[in-house]
């Protein structure tokens, strides 16, 4: 006899519905007529390893899962829950976004002023080997705004294929060039201050220097500053598990209307792999078809929101009244 799954699908009204009547994102509450504060963690973890495979399943079906009701309350349980997932823990080696480490897997998202909205991404787009999974928890829920808005990357390359085919025909052909500069120490004022030091895990410039190497990123030292030039990476990345491209880059959040060469401590710049720089009309174009396909959807405490990173891109809306604490993990 097959064992009953302990959990059941929810629908929620900012789901939107993709590819033979798939909900996404995916939510998962309790299968449980109880009020699930009653539910003991332990069963939970016990669950997810019993259903590991079949929630991989899903992961790969919807690109993301909202598990919501769960008895989740501190950053211990959160870790406890990613443990139980057993993917490997990937490093923030190469990261841009200021973090700090709570326990053991667990981080906080990114440090920025919660006001500051975060253009949708994929995480580590612009190093060689990106996460492919992403945790986060909500820890404390925001009272109005602060959500994390998630879009499927394929149906944005669809669509930015559409409007724009030369502009994705050079993505596809010559991918993209990032570019950082950063400071020695972090900036919490941007959501890209992280310094050389926080960047490379490291205050010893020869190990930063072997770090970089090993993404093929190319380091120039200043006064009081670093430029780091990640190695060009392709742009759409295809889905081998679904057959389709994807929108895999972090263009957006990466564009600088300045030049490479002036931009300042703090800032990001990209420009297409072969130097020539991309067109502000195509950054408007991304993000009106973000705002168009992305969900949003209101945390609440307790909500873990498991992301495929190689499917799913995603962001931060400002936050209009704290609290707000997002917590972070991520896996290779």
């Amino acid at each position: 006899m097959a064992t009953q799954k302990p959990f059941r699908e929810v629908e929620l009204p900012q789901q939107k519905l993709h590819n033979d009547n798939v909900l996404f994102p995916l939510v998962l509450s309790p299968e449980t007529n109880t009020d699930p504060t009653a539910l003991q963690l332990s069963a939970f973890e016990d669950a997810i390893k019993t259903h590991k495979p079949w929630l991989e399943s899903l992961l790969l079906e919807n690109g993301s899962i909202l598990f919501r009701g769960f008895p989740i309350i501190s950053p211990s349980d959160f870790n406890n829950i990613v443990e139980a997932f057993g993917f490997p823990e990937l490093l923030y080696v190469g990261g841009a976004a200021p973090r700090t480490q709570v326990i053991d897997r667990v981080y906080t998202a990114n440090e920025s002023p919660l006001d500051q909205e975060i253009h949708l991404h994929h995480e580590m787009a612009y190093v060689p080997n990106p996460p492919t999974k992403l945790f986060f928890f909500c820890e404390e829920e925001p009272e109005k705004g602060g959500e994390t808005p998630i879009a499927l990357s394929h149906i944005i390359y669809e669509r930015m294929k559409e409007r724009h085919p030369d502009f994705v025909a050079q993505l596809e052909e010559h991918g993209l060039n990032y570019i950082r500069m950063v400071g020695d120490e972090d900036d919490a004022s941007t959501y890209r201050g992280s310094s050389w030091k926080s960047t490379f895990m490291t205050n010893d410039k020869s190990i930063a220097e072997e770090r970089a190497a090993k993404m093929g990123a190319k380091l120039e030292w200043m006064e009081n500053a670093l430029k780091i030039i990640y190695k060009p990476l392709s742009a759409i990345r295809f889905d081998e598990v679904n057959h389709r491209n994807t929108w895999f880059n972090s263009l957006v959040v990466a564009y600088n209307k300045d030049t490479t060469e002036n931009i300042k401590v703090g800032t990001t710049s990209v420009e297409l792999g072969n130097g020539d720089p991309v067109s502000g009309d195509v950054i408007k174009d991304v993000l009106k078809i973000y705002e168009e396909e992305c969900v949003v959807i209101s945390w609440k405490r307790g909500d873990i929101l498991l992301i495929n990173n190689l499917m799913v891109l995603h962001g931060r809306m400002p936050l209009i009244k704290p609290p707000r604490r997002i917590l972070a993990s991520l896996c290779k």
